[in-house]
């Protein structure tokens, strides 16, 4: 279902995803309402699942991540459960999108080293055939989504 977000809505989304710890008071501020105003916005907007949760940007490098990997998944069964047992086991994979075209299954992947990245490959081959790119670098980090043009 999709919930109709008005410019006010937009705006406290962007300074949430700015910063999920920014005081009520502080949001209403720089949205121009009042506290119990923004309050209840907010309320509506974790209410309608527009909002579903808050989460702290961690630097994977500094917690022990030196290597992060994008791995695309060719995954030619027809029961998935087994893979969706692995990537809820392992808290190496980051993010898992399910997609259209020759692959299946799009991971970020975060590994401590090359070989405990190699381990985990393994792990995953039994799926089916991956291509693992190695990220460099994040040009541009997560920035959630903004209000659409009109």
């Amino acid at each position: 279902m999709t919930v109709s977000l008005d410019e006010t809505d937009w705006a406290i989304l962007s300074e949430v995803q700015r910063d999920g710890r920014i005081p009520l008071t502080e949001l209403g501020r720089r949205v121009n309402l009042s506290a119990s105003a923004t309050t209840e916005r907010v309320k509506r907007l974790e209410a309608t699942g527009v909002i579903t949760g808050y989460h702290a940007d961690v630097d994977l490098a500094k917690a022990g991540f030196a290597v992060l990997a994008i791995v695309r998944l060719k995954y030619p069964g027809s029961k998935h459960e087994p893979l969706h047992r692995l990537l809820e086991e392992r808290h190496e994979i980051l993010e898992c999108l399910r997609t259209t075209g020759d692959d299946c299954y799009l991971l970020k992947v975060a590994a401590n080293s090359m070989p405990h990245l190699e381990q985990l490959m393994n792990e995953l081959a039994q799926f089916g055939s991956t291509t693992t790119n190695i990220v460099y670098s994040q040009t541009l980090p997560y920035r959630g989504p903004r209000s659409p043009s009109p």
